[in-house]
């Protein structure tokens, strides 16, 4: 505390600046994002100490641990099995090392949660490095499509159906772009006196532009629908936007038609697309998830089931799913495709991963969240309906675990972070309300 006294920072804008990091240390990296989780968890243990345990641990936050125990349990199952049966070639309590370093997303929600609902946090420099990051992202990947690289020398891949921009060969820029997205709209009215902003009107459009610009010439085809999912829904619940809604979607319009006409990749990724979509409803309809003629990863989902199977109630552990797949039951060893490193699908590896049990557990949880942050703020009275700082955490959060989606593993830096990222903030704001509500 000392150190931080003689640079004269006070304690919240010590740990606001930390939190405003993160959407910077998604773009760097896994090593920056993790050694930011370590920074705010050693942070708040040393500046704040025993006070940061002095949680009024709700129901939530109960299943929440009880998640992370199940973890704990089924690493040490499967881990026991693999000594058991001497698979000496999987490594020898290699699950359990993995879920005692997923811990880290316990402490990271728990401290991040004390510290929004004691108010020591102040979201202003969250909101402006997100948007920062946003548009930088968005920008970048319009650079790389104009002049074959990005600012920072990655060069486009292929033939350029999908661009990374400053992720270089992780072609997740899209990914990026819809997580952090609603962040551009809100950093003005919420934190500035933008009446004083004479090209308001002017403004708004521009950055929603080159937003849509950034996920359209991404090539990530989900972030992009997730965004036009979350407007959408943020226009039915909150009555003062829905006079932007028709003006949206003709940009949207434009700046789609402009692309998809005069850029081949474009049209060719969307085409694609639009393909891969009606032969999805063929495959379902005539439940044929299995034929060498269906998309990949149709195939990676219909791999879970049996591999689900092996592990029904508990799951085989967190990052497992790579080993069961490949002796699961029923496995065409003649076909071309056989599995991958996860089911692309996070409530498929949670079933996989976590089993029967953790799939209710994250459910339940899920569920609370919702009705402590979207049902008490659009559907009951409450200290909640005059917020506004909230309503893009819930947006965000609908789109992250919207169930009909293709995602990366559940349990890997990026997304886990990221989910616990947005509970923690969403949960630590409702719960500085509730109290408010209390005392009424």
């Amino acid at each position: 505390m000392s150190i931080i006294s003689k640079l004269n920072i006070t304690r919240s804008n010590y740990f606001s600046f930390i939190l405003a990091l993160f959407p910077l240390s998604f773009i760097a990296g896994n090593m920056i994002i993790n050694a930011n989780i370590i920074l705010l968890i050693f942070s708040t243990l040393i500046l704040i100490g025993k006070q940061s345990f002095n949680i009024k641990y709700q129901l939530l936050d109960k299943l929440i641990i009880s998640f992370f125990f199940l973890i704990l349990i089924t690493g040490f199952a499967n881990d026991y099995q693999t000594y058991v049966d001497r698979l000496w070639w999987k490594g020898y309590f290699s699950v359990i090392l993995k879920s005692i370093y997923f811990l880290k997303y316990l402490m990271l929600y728990i401290f991040l949660r004390f510290l929004i609902e004691n108010k020591i946090i102040n979201l202003k420099l969250f909101f402006i490095f997100s948007s920062l990051g946003v548009l930088f992202v968005s920008l970048d990947v319009l650079y790389q499509y104009i002049f074959g690289q990005d600012i920072f020398g990655f060069e486009t891949i292929g033939s350029g159906r999908k661009l990374g921009g400053p992720f270089g060969d992780e072609l997740i820029a899209g990914g990026y772009i819809q997580r952090f997205s609603l962040f551009v709209f809100f950093t003005l009215p919420l934190f500035f006196n933008y009446k004083d902003f004479k090209f308001i009107k002017f403004l708004i459009p521009i950055l929603l532009i080159i937003i849509l610009i950034g996920l359209i010439f991404s090539g990530n085809r989900m972030p992009l629908l997730l965004f036009l999912l979350i407007i959408f829904l943020i226009s039915i619940f909150q009555k003062q936007i829905r006079k932007f809604l028709i003006p949206f979607i003709s940009i949207f319009i434009i700046v789609f038609t402009l692309g998809f006409n005069f850029n081949k990749e474009i049209k060719t990724n969307f085409l694609i697309f639009f393909n891969e979509i009606s032969k999805m409803t063929t495959i379902i309809i005539n439940r044929d998830a299995i034929n060498e003629k269906s998309p990949q990863y149709i195939r990676e989902f219909a791999t879970f089931y049996d591999t689900w199977l092996m592990n029904k109630y508990i799951g085989g552990g967190i990052k497992n799913f790579r080993y069961y797949c490949h002796v699961r039951p029923n496995l065409d060893k003649n076909s071309v495709f056989k599995c991958n490193m996860h089911p692309h699908n996070y409530y498929l590896e949670i079933l996989t991963e976590t089993g029967l049990i953790g799939f209710i557990l994250i459910s339940v949880i899920f569920t609370i969240i919702l009705y402590k942050t979207l049902y008490k703020k659009y559907f009951i009275k409450s200290a909640l309906n005059d917020n506004v700082i909230i309503i893009p955490f819930i947006f965000l959060f609908i789109a992250e675990i919207f169930p009909i989606k293709s995602t990366g593993s559940f349990f890997t830096t990026g997304n886990a972070t990221y989910l616990f990222l947005i509970m923690a903030l969403l949960i630590g704001i409702s719960e500085k309300y509730n109290s408010i509500d209390k005392r009424l």
